[in-house]
């Protein structure tokens, strides 16, 4: 369908306060499936569902409809005050799926909230537990939990926590699972799951007595991109947490709802965590959502020994973006989403391996499900990176973007400064063809970047 142009592009006399304010923005139009349109009719295809949020599509009818008719209805009560039906509905929903027994659902605006959710409850439940010495919580470098300060204090991004440090009470933590780099210099039949150990070495060190809970990404996230660990790294943290009394947090922000193929990442290693934070795909991307899920007996200890919890949101458990909710795992399911991204996902997977395996400055192409990584290197055999003054991973986005391709390129994941990867998520709902699209515009962007980058002055 034609557009015609009836905006330009944000420029110097915008009014919004923009995070990257030299970008230069198209006004949106419209989006169908994995495409965007902006107002002068180019097309875009989505093919890291924005900052990997956007899980059923774009322009999915039977979600706006349902957005509209709760909104028609009503649009907000108070959760001190109110409950609906869609926030019902939704909580049984996500409960019947969710890897927790009598699951309690904490329903927040962003991924940020939900991990400063998950934060304030593994402390209050400590409390309850007559253990109120117990505050830190574990978090583990190369992560991201969000930008509020109780969630930086905790993620692992040096880039984005510096500022602000002097701001908010620090916590301990511990090196990431990170084959392609390990951070203890070792190779994985060599290894024992010394990064796993390295949590348990933290709780002594820090005294298990003032340790709350462990926090961290089941796959991480867009810090190191789509790094997935050994099938026994989950299953010996979370013995390492029950030994210590230490409450096991899984961020799946990111990952869950389907992302890597599964409703929750940590199916996959037939754990239980005792808190589980959601974002992103529980919408869809359709409305601000997010969720803090903790096992129901924790949550009874709770009420039992404190009374309410001590924590609240003007904009927590509200009805309109639960019926968007709603509507995504309604959609998900009817359209046997998940098992796609699974399936798609090998393909995205294998296509990835095939076009990027001997690419010159590919060192690393990891992922699972609809979440991929390619990470650049400016030798494969050192695995060094290309300097920071480089901006690869921004030259990479801009080529990219130019030629109607949208991707998620990061830097810092060698050592939180340099190092630099691409994430390839698409919607679930993107075609074979579509992913061969994908890949080709994607080598033409890499390639024209790394040659502005190694051209050097001109």
């Amino acid at each position: 369908m034609p557009f015609e142009s009836t905006k330009k592009k944000t420029d110097s006399h915008s009014h919004v306060f923009y995070r990257k304010h030299k970008r230069p923005k198209p006004t949106i139009s419209h989006g169908e499936g994995v495409y965007l349109w902006d107002t002068d009719g180019k097309r875009y295809i989505d093919a890291s569902g924005g900052a990997v949020v956007v899980n059923v599509g774009h322009g999915v009818r039977e979600i706006a409809d349902a957005v509209r008719e709760q909104a028609a209805e009503v649009a907000y009560a108070h959760a001190t005050m109110f409950t609906s039906h869609a926030l019902e509905e939704l909580a049984a929903q996500l409960a019947a799926r969710l890897p927790l027994p009598d699951a309690r659902l904490f329903f927040l605006s962003s991924g940020s909230e939900a991990i400063e959710t998950a934060v304030k409850l593994a402390r209050q439940i400590q409390i309850a537990r007559d253990q109120p010495s117990r505050y830190k919580v574990i978090g583990r470098w190369g992560s991201y939990h969000g930008a509020t300060f109780g969630a930086m204090a905790v993620m692992g991004k040096p880039s984005m926590r510096r500022t602000y440090e002097p701001m908010f009470l620090d916590m301990p933590h511990i090196p990431p699972v990170y084959c392609y780099r390990c951070p203890f210099g070792l190779t994985c039949s060599e290894c024992g799951l010394r990064c796993a150990d390295a949590l348990e070495e933290e709780i002594r060190r820090q005294g298990a007595e003032t340790v709350a809970a462990f926090l961290a990404e089941p796959v991480a996230g867009a810090t190191l991109g789509a790094v997935v660990p050994p099938d026994e790294y989950w299953p010996r943290l979370l013995e390492i947490c029950d030994r210590y009394g230490v409450l096991l947090i899984a961020d799946e922000v990111m990952t869950g709802m389907g992302r890597t193929g599964r409703w929750f990442a940590v199916e996959q290693w037939d754990i239980t965590p005792d808190i589980i934070c959601l974002g992103k795909g529980v919408s869809g991307g359709y409305l601000p959502l997010s969720v803090t899920a903790a096992r129901g007996d924790l949550v009874e200890t709770l009420w039992e020994q404190l009374g309410d919890f001590n924590h609240g949101g003007t904009y927590s458990h509200q009805p309109v973006a639960a019926a968007a909710g709603l509507a995504t795992i309604r959609y998900l399911e009817a359209h046997n989403l998940i098992e796609r991204a699974r399936e798609a996902g090998e393909t995205l997977g294998r296509k990835l391996r095939e076009a990027f395996g001997h690419h010159p400055h590919v060192g690393d192409i990891r992922g699972q499900g609809m979440m991929w990584a390619l990470e650049l290197v400016a030798d494969r055999e050192t695995k060094e990176p290309f300097p920071p003054s480089a901006k690869l991973a921004g030259r990479i986005f801009d080529h990219a973007f130019a030629s109607g391709l949208i991707v998620y390129a990061m830097s810092g994941c060698a050592d939180g400064v340099a190092g630099d990867h691409v994430m390839v998520a698409p919607p679930f709902v993107v075609e074979i063809w579509q992913i061969n699209e994908i890949i080709g515009l994607l080598r033409e962007a890499i390639d024209a970047a790394i040659a502005e980058v190694t051209a050097g002055p001109q």
